[in-house]
């Protein structure tokens, strides 16, 4: 039992670790509406990739599955808030620290 405990709290701790970044691609997502003209360069330039690189095929999965919805001249896309919540329900189940 003892090793399920162990693995599950590794797993959970890459679930928060996960959750960290799906915010620094929240945040990287509004920096660039905010400020077309946003291009990192040296070292952040591989961080904001490492982020998209990371946060990508879980995010286009759940868009796939439920496309942005559009209100006017609005896209709201919820594929990032499915990706978090699906974080959130796994951290719930999983056991661990």
């Amino acid at each position: 039992m003892e090793i399920v405990f162990a693995i599950g709290t590794v797993l959970r701790v890459a679930l928060r670790i996960y959750i960290f970044v799906l915010w620094g691609r929240f945040v990287l997502d509004w920096i660039l509406v905010l400020n077309r003209n946003f291009r990192p360069r040296g070292v952040l330039a591989v961080l904001v990739e490492l982020v998209y690189t990371v946060t990508d095929p879980p995010i286009k999965m759940f868009r796939k599955l439920l496309p942005p919805i559009r209100i006017g001249q609005i896209a709201l896309d919820l594929g990032w808030m499915l990706a978090l919540l699906s974080c959130w329900i796994l951290l719930a189940i999983i056991p661990g620290w």
